[in-house]
């Protein structure tokens, strides 16, 4: 069996179990029937943050390699955060290519490992919204916010976010 065939078996799997089960927190589901490697997701603003009230849209590319290989996320929701750079794309370490960091900053166990699943992702991405790690950001400026300006400026730029998530449902 091919590693493609092994991917597509893998993510009707994980689709199945999603959908059978349903999630607290997220919505996930295929951008198009025909193609099981992108996926559209919409992540609920986690309860107790700026972000909670809204509803961010992103999208999951996945590699024919998977689960050997992360997918990429992307937001394509206005979201300002320190770990999600401006154009949308989701910096977090289980996303990262397996493997040890040349840079030394993270474990290989933080990185990518093939037991992620979707849900497990999607659980990841909550938390970083929740809790950023504004020492590595993607977004300077969002974690510069955060750090200095946490109940003023960066509050309004989320709150933004949000009005706009709930306009575009």
């Amino acid at each position: 069996m091919s590693s493609t065939q092994q991917a597509d078996l893998l993510l009707k799997k994980q689709l199945r179990e999603l959908n059978r089960k349903g999630t607290e927190g997220f919505s996930a589901g295929l951008i198009d029937d025909e193609d099981l490697f992108k996926w559209e997701v919409t992540i609920f603003g986690p309860p107790d943050t700026f972000y909670e009230g809204g509803f961010f849209r992103a999208e999951l590319h996945f590699p024919k390699e998977y689960p050997q290989k992360p997918p990429k996320m992307k937001f394509t929701s206005d979201i300002w955060h320190p770990n999600v750079h401006k154009n949308g794309d989701v910096c977090i370490s289980i996303l990262h290519e397996p493997g040890e960091d040349k840079f030394g900053y993270e474990t290989a166990s933080e990185r990518w490992l093939p037991i992620h699943t979707v849900e497990s992702i999607l659980i990841s991405v909550i938390s970083m919204i929740t809790d950023p790690n504004d020492e590595s950001p993607a977004n300077v400026d969002a974690a510069k916010e955060w750090r200095d300006d946490y109940n003023g400026v960066f509050k309004k730029h989320v709150q933004r976010c949000v009005r706009l998530s709930q306009e575009n449902l």
